[in-house]
């Protein structure tokens, strides 16, 4: 079954934090697919299967992985730390801490797409390569658990309960841009791009 990522998802751009969120859907698929790979062909000859999903989820991770990073970072979070709110300087820990995973997460997806790369490039993976292929995946999935439920249990719906309806209106904006994309359309299928 393959994963369209331009389908219709749950939220448009008129709604940018459940936007972020179904994006967060995607990581863990493309993330699990990359473990499976990983786990199931344990650095041998890949089946065709398994070679469209560690294609996919390396180009997923490599390209719209990053939007999403600067979706929060340029976008969402400044505008949390400006808002002056109560509830916001409660939060600003958290903030630091997501941004400080995304550091880490970087890190983790070179490890990850270099060791892909490679593996899909010889046909094989040698065993420690694969063995720090795991590790950085394995690392990743703890890391995730713990950053999306921070997201999308607590800083989203703070978001969308401190920020006026102009500030998520310019949050949704600026994703649509960074697509190159109108904000003012509905999102639709564009293009297939992966393995679900």
């Amino acid at each position: 079954m393959s994963l369209q990522i331009g389908a219709k998802p749950d939220h448009g751009f008129d709604n940018p934090t459940g936007l972020l969120s179904d994006c967060h859907r995607r990581i863990e698929r493309f993330l699990n697919k990359l473990i499976l790979v990983a786990e199931r062909a344990d650095g041998g000859e890949l089946s065709e299967e398994q070679r469209h999903a560690l294609e996919t989820s390396l180009r997923y991770f490599r390209k719209a992985a990053p939007r999403h990073t600067r979706d929060e970072e340029d976008s969402l979070f400044p505008r949390i730390r400006r808002s002056g709110s109560a509830e916001a300087a409660q939060v600003m820990s958290m903030i630091d801490s997501l941004e400080g995973d995304h550091m880490e997460a970087e890190v983790l997806h070179r490890i990850v797409d270099s060791a892909g790369e490679s593996w899909l490039d010889k046909g094989s993976l040698d065993q420690p390569t694969l063995a720090g292929m795991r590790n950085a995946l394995y690392r990743l999935r703890t890391m995730y658990q713990g950053h999306i439920a921070l997201e999308d249990t607590k800083l989203f719906p703070l978001a969308d309960r401190i920020l006026p309806p102009e500030e998520i209106a310019a949050v949704g904006k600026e994703m649509a841009e960074r697509r190159g994309l109108d904000y003012r359309q509905p999102l639709r299928c564009r293009t297939r791009i992966g393995a679900q």
